[in-house]
């Protein structure tokens, strides 16, 4: 019988292509299993299979846990303290083994684990021909739709599938059996049946690979995609920079007579696609990036790390976009966020914010509105700047000698002491259980506890209760970030 084992071991590996190893792991799995049926309970089994002689060797294990644990299993778990009986130098983790009779492998033994082997040899040729097909580097999978499962479709490629979850699909696509698709790669998903092959069509990773099949310059580095964002179907905006001055980065992706975007734009279902000219400069990028439409004018604000951009009534509607598309493609693409607004908005914003740093000026420094407005008009909008700014920077300013300054830097610190002692004060009150919320994998930040104390928020009911853009009024954070730690808040409402 060993003899005849081993034969078969090495006939099934010729067979399906897959290491000799494999399949005596595919053996002693089944001999396991079929063991611990014989036992009952939830016992662990190890068979050890001689590789040279067929001969075989079952252990019945049980698993070191801490004292303070407990045995979950009893049948296959042990205590430390017992296990150190044993051997004495053991440690939680490891395993005790003791030797029991080895299953008589009989006709009905022989067919009860044939099901197993073979289920597990089928698991092994799948992953290795997964493995050989990831092996070769490609980003995009190129198959015909083999079959609907669950709403999501299954792509075959050789031997090989993937599998094109609904929302990986671009939006009104209408894939039917046997058509050709090419989708994106976006990584294995190890699942019950074992690992499979996750694909996407409404990336924007898989247009940046469709511009790199259809862009030589890009392969060979002369080009380069350094963003992308989509309105998967609809439109998309990439951004493109060129390493050699002498190719044209918006020119060579168009392609002539527009045929490398078009290539893409009709793999695509008629995604429309915008080029933009990458840029360093923050600014020049937003004004790019919010192509066709003319911008007026632009003011960054590092700290929000948002933009106002300035457009006229003409260039209003196209700047936003249909549904604000334009503009929600162009803050993806840049990473920053957009503010699109007229020039009345703008000065009406400008002129508010110029009577709240007014006030502050008036009211902290104790100067009068002229001081101020000097202040204001040097580009002044914090008591912070007022305190640090080198105080050559300030002696620059036309009308304040050397004794103005330092009474100014002196008022404008003691101001910030003042504030810092009386935000500790509030921040005190703030109850415990609005402390340790837990937002983005970790409690309140100091900063934020002190936003909240600030605009009277001290218990986690009173942030509950808040709306989404009075959150965003009293903290600078943007919507999305605001309805998730409200809705955070209410979650022991629901809670039984």
């Amino acid at each position: 019988m060993n003899r005849e084992m081993l034969m078969l071991v090495d006939a099934i590996s010729r067979e399906k292509s897959v290491p000799r190893e494999t399949v005596f792991g595919a053996v002693e799995s089944a001999l396991a299993q079929a063991t611990k049926k014989l036992h009952g309970g939830e016992v662990d089994i190890r068979v050890s299979i001689d590789r040279e002689t067929g001969n075989y060797e079952t252990f019945r294990r049980w698993h070191v846990v801490a004292n303070e644990a407990g045995l979950q299993i009893p049948d296959a778990e042990i205590l430390l303290f017992e296990a150190q009986e044993q051997i004495p130098d053991i440690e939680v983790d490891d395993h005790i083994e003791e030797p029991i009779e080895s299953l008589t492998i009989g006709r009905i033994g022989a067919m009860a684990a044939k099901q197993v082997i073979l289920q597990k040899i089928r698991d092994a040729e799948r992953e290795q021909l997964l493995n050989d097909f990831l092996s070769r580097g490609e980003k995009i999978m190129v198959g015909s739709v083999k079959r609907l499962d669950k709403g999501d479709i299954i792509v075959e490629s050789g031997r090989v599938e993937g599998r094109l979850k609904r929302t990986e699909m671009i939006p009104k696509e209408n894939l039917r059996s046997g058509d050709r698709v090419r989708a994106y790669i976006l990584g294995v998903d190890q699942t019950v049946r074992g690992p499979q092959i996750m694909l996407s069509r409404s990336s924007p990773e898989f247009m940046k690979e469709l511009f790199a099949q259809e862009v030589p310059e890009i392969e060979q580095g002369l080009l380069e995609i350094k963003s992308c964002a989509r309105d998967p179907g609809s439109r998309a905006k990439i951004a493109v920079q060129s390493h050699d001055k002498r190719v044209d980065p918006i020119g060579t992706c168009v392609g002539v007579r527009g045929s490398r975007v078009t290539a893409v734009t009709n793999e695509l279902a008629g995604e429309r696609v915008d080029i933009v000219l990458w840029s360093d400069d923050p600014a020049q990028f937003v004004i790019g990036a919010l192509a066709p439409a003319n911008v007026s004018s632009i003011v960054v604000d590092e700290e929000r790390h948002a933009m106002d951009v300035v457009v006229d009534e003409e260039n209003l509607a196209i700047a936003i976009g249909r549904g604000g598309q334009n503009v929600r493609l162009a803050s993806e693409l840049t990473g920053w966020r957009i503010n699109i607004m007229t020039a009345e908005e703008s000065e009406a914003k400008q002129a508010q914010e110029s009577d709240s740093v007014r006030k502050l000026f008036v009211e902290k420094l104790d100067v009068d509105e002229e001081v101020a407005d000097i202040l204001i008009a040097e580009g002044f909008t914090s008591l912070e700047e007022v305190a640090y700014v080198p105080m050559q920077e300030m002696l620059e300013i036309e009308g304040f000698d050397e004794d103005t300054v330092n009474e100014l830097r002196t008022r404008a610190k003691d101001a910030l002491l003042t504030m810092e002692i009386k935000r500790e004060d509030r921040v005190g009150d703030v109850s415990q259980n609005l402390r340790d919320l837990e937002f983005q994998g970790r409690g309140l930040q100091p900063e934020l506890i002190g936003k909240l104390a600030e605009g009277g928020v001290h218990k986690r009911d009173d942030l509950a209760d808040l709306a989404v853009d009075e959150l965003t009024e009293m903290t600078g954070m943007d919507n999305e970030d605001a309805k998730a730690l409200i809705m955070k808040a209410r979650e022991h409402w629901f809670q039984d």
